[in-house]
């Protein structure tokens, strides 16, 4: 994911979580506001509760992988910040695939392709 694809700053997300909608499963919670740009944002945020920093790190690559590789799938003109719950920390990669997956199609962020 590119660098300007990315929430960075305290405010852009603070503007995401105050005025954005949010959906939640077991794994993950999804939090989505229009933003006025062409393209998605994605900001992901791990709770500390999960562990030390390389499994919160661990965690933070595969949800940024699994938004990379179906970032196709995705309508546009988003910011979409992405925070794990406790339960990501027993998970592999292909069920942290499948929740991110779920909450977009919640959400109404995919495209009907």
């Amino acid at each position: 994911m590119k660098k300007k694809l990315r929430l960075k700053s305290n405010r852009d997300f603070r503007k995401t979580y105050d005025k954005g909608k949010s959906i939640a499963n077991k794994y993950l919670v999804i939090f989505f506001v229009k933003n006025q740009l062409e393209n998605n944002r994605v900001g992901i945020a791990v709770t500390k509760k999960l562990g030390n920093s390389v499994v919160r790190n661990k965690i933070r690559r595969r949800i940024r992988e699994a938004y990379r590789l179906n970032n196709d799938k995705v309508k546009q003109g988003y910011d979409i910040v992405f925070l794990s719950r406790v339960g990501a920390k027993e998970v592999g990669y292909m069920e942290l695939e499948s929740a991110v997956l779920h909450l977009l199609k919640l959400a109404g962020l995919n495209n009907k392709r």
